[in-house]
């Protein structure tokens, strides 16, 4: 009974920060993985769960009139959903080493931007780039980022929203839930066609989820941007903070195991080198024996 309660409690909070500033993901799966799901397991079932409240916040911000659906918007819908699909697929077959570079150096010079810029998302500005060019292309990109490795994906959308089409924040924020909801469909299809949910889990979390959501959308549009704007701040530093540590285990693990491999390769090399030195001497200790035997053959 009391796991189920941390399970509801996780959905609720990861749902409710969610849904304001993205990032319920650095809530609710580290729960996950410190219940001893595998890793794969903790992954797809976050990621159902996650998307399940991520529906109830679009919603909510469709209803409050911040979201509008056109042809531009579809389509951009449409490349989001192929990049995740397309990067769901791919993970399972490459290694993100470059993008867990990558991406934390681009959510520095956000989180820099962002302080640096304080009326960044206050109002509505003209837009540095055509809609027309900015959902498809943005779209597959950070929908193929979602589905191949994901942290961060909400507060890139938020950013290139409000940068690139002049967005008001609460737009922007909606706008992410939509398409990060696109996204992560296509990643939970990929994940449940591997068997790797865990339904039961993923149904308590998303019971909080649905609440969490509904009441995160709640609080952001009334609330505004003197809640998104910090939250927003929070969650990037979280990401960032959260990938850094994350790499830097995984390189001691990667560095523990090159070390292992190192060591045996290293014994295999002497043991090669000994064998060869033995059979030098060996034969070079037969060469002056043959050579004296053929020396007294001669002379006789």
């Amino acid at each position: 009974m009391l796991t189920l309660l941390l399970l509801f409690a996780t959905g609720l909070l990861a749902g409710t920060v969610d849904a304001i500033a993205g990032g319920g993901g650095l809530i609710s799966l580290p729960v996950l993985l410190c219940m001893g799901l595998p890793p794969h397991l903790a992954f797809g079932t976050n990621k159902l769960q996650g998307t399940l409240g991520t529906l109830v916040a679009a919603r909510r911000y469709h209803r409050a009139g911040w979201i509008t659906l056109n042809k531009t918007h579809r389509l951009g819908l449409l490349m989001a959903f192929v990049g995740g699909l397309l990067g769901s697929v791919l993970t399972q077959l490459l290694s993100p080493v470059v993008l867990k570079a990558i991406v934390p150096v681009l959510l520095l010079f956000i989180f820099l931007y962002t302080v640096l810029t304080p009326q960044m998302g206050a109002k509505d500005r003209l837009p540095r780039l055509s809609e027309v060019w900015f959902y498809p292309l943005v779209g597959f990109l950070l929908g193929f980022y979602d589905g191949f490795f994901g942290p961060g994906t909400g507060s890139l959308w938020v950013f290139l929203l409000t940068f690139f089409l002049g967005y008001h924040l609460i737009k922007a924020t909606g706008y992410t839930k939509l398409f990060n909801l696109t996204s992560s469909l296509s990643a939970s299809l990929c994940f449940a066609l591997g068997g790797n949910i865990d339904y039961r889990i993923a149904l308590v979390m998303v019971l909080g989820q649905l609440i969490g959501g509904r009441l995160g959308a709640g609080l952001a549009l009334k609330q505004g941007v003197k809640l998104i704007r910090p939250l927003f701040l929070g969650v990037i530093f979280c990401t960032i903070v959260s990938m850094m540590v994350r790499d830097k285990r995984d390189s001691l693990i990667a560095l523990h195991y090159a070390a292992h491999h190192l060591l045996l390769a290293a014994c295999v090399m002497i043991l090669l080198m000994s064998a060869t030195t033995m059979l030098v001497f060996r034969r070079l200790r037969r060469e002056p024996l043959q050579e004296i035997a053929s020396a007294e053959g001669s002379h006789s």
